[in-house]
């Protein structure tokens, strides 16, 4: 069936009709079909770009698929009840991911922070409405977490009033722990730098009856990680939803026991008694992340893990070509765990720095960017980038390579 834009075009090609065409009213409906589309980043003055870089939080993360945004588009069209609708999409995802239930929250932070709200509370209202305030609430007050896994991410469950507790060892953690010790919290993105590894940290939360909770932010893929550590007994998890899953970038999940996630509830929107009431999440985000979610754990993954593999494939054999340069293609073990290159040369042979290198491309048509690396790297993946612009970013690290040579 033609559009009613198509079909005016047609019409108007014919010398006989079209003058009729033209002479007929325009109703309000064709002029909105005819009419171009605004380029509001144009008008604003907002630069756009080729994202080689990865799911980075001040490139706004990740471009939602298709079907999230139908989602979303579909969600602002009719009004429903907020709880309703955490209730019904909650309990889809926790199926999904195996957990005793699930919300969505408005990322991993502030899913920590709902958590361990959710811990030190229950469903008491006035413990609700006290927090940050522990003193004199008869409230625990404490989280344990290795040395190695501190990063300013932690803030998150300092927002609820408790203080961090870090340690090294067993020893360690045997001797902090007290009446005061509300959870231990890992993360996985550096659990290489910790001396004690996830199930051994389960079965200690599990031997002196504290919960525990898992900081898997960046951390799928793969694919199984959104739910391994649920089965692995982690009391709770988060993990953001506008990176890997493509779900909306202000989205999150907060998956875990049931009783957590129903007093972490209590401390969501649409209550306004406490801390977590500007942690708003609306139905068009609900319904994205439940869509996001549902794809992710749907997708042909090595389908997904090979185009990855072909685009660096094709970005590496290019630059290749340019003497002087050194390729190595890796895949970070923890955290964006996807194939990525980095691209090296001496500075005696080609006579540019990386950071110039970084400013030629993004100052350049299109505007590219693309990962740091030393004083003569840069780094490059391709798992954020639209469909045939790998050819895009090899061509242009390519020619700016070639100037310098």
């Amino acid at each position: 069936m033609l559009s009613r834009r198509k079909l005016i075009k047609r019409l108007s090609s014919v010398p006989l009709l079209g003058g009729l065409v033209g002479t007929l009213p325009v109703t309000a409906e064709a002029a909105a079909l005819a009419a171009p589309k605004r380029d509001l980043f144009k008008e604003l003055g907002v630069r756009t770009f080729i994202n080689a870089a990865g799911t980075l939080t001040y490139m706004t993360g990740s471009l939602m698929h298709d079907e999230v945004l139908e989602a979303i588009n579909y969600a602002s069209k009719e009004f429903c009840l907020l709880d309703e609708l955490q209730d019904k999409v909650g309990e889809k995802i926790a199926k999904l991911v195996h957990s005793e239930a699930a919300v969505v929250t408005s990322g991993a932070f502030s899913g920590m922070t709902l958590g361990l709200a959710g811990i030190l509370t229950g469903t008491d209202q006035k413990k609700v409405e006290a927090l940050p305030h522990l003193e004199g609430t008869g409230m625990k007050s404490e989280v344990i977490c290795q040395k190695g896994h501190e990063i300013v991410y932690n803030h998150a469950l300092v927002n609820t009033g408790c203080k961090m507790v870090y340690i090294e060892t067993v020893e360690e953690l045997e001797k902090a722990i007290n009446e005061k010790t509300a959870l231990l919290h890992f993360l996985h993105i550096q659990s290489d730098k910790g001396k004690i590894m996830h199930e051994e940290w389960v079965a200690l939360g599990k031997k002196h009856n504290i919960p525990t909770s898992i900081d898997i932010a960046a951390d799928v893929p793969p694919v199984e990680n959104l739910y391994k550590f649920n089965d692995m007994g982690f009391d709770f998890v988060v993990v953001s939803g506008g990176k890997a899953m493509r779900g909306p970038q202000s989205a999150g999940l907060l998956m875990g026991k049931k009783s957590i996630i129903e007093a972490a509830r209590v401390h969501m929107p649409p209550r306004g008694f406490n801390i977590g009431r500007g942690m708003k999440v609306n139905k068009e985000e609900i319904l994205g992340m439940y869509v996001a979610v549902e794809k992710f754990l749907a997708q042909d993954f090595a389908k997904t893990w090979k185009s990855w593999e072909d685009g660096v494939a094709h970005v590496e054999n290019t630059v290749k070509t340019v003497n002087g340069i050194k390729t190595e293609v890796r895949v970070n073990p923890l955290g964006n765990h996807t194939p990525s290159l980095r691209i090296s040369w001496d500075p005696a042979q080609l006579k540019i720095t990386g950071k110039q290198l970084q400013e030629a491309l993004r100052t350049g048509d299109p505007s590219i960017e693309v990962g740091g690396g030393g004083p003569s790297s840069i780094g490059v993946t391709v798992w954020m980038l639209k469909p045939g612009q790998e050819k895009i970013v090899a061509r242009r690290i390519k020619e700016e390579l070639s100037k310098v040579v």
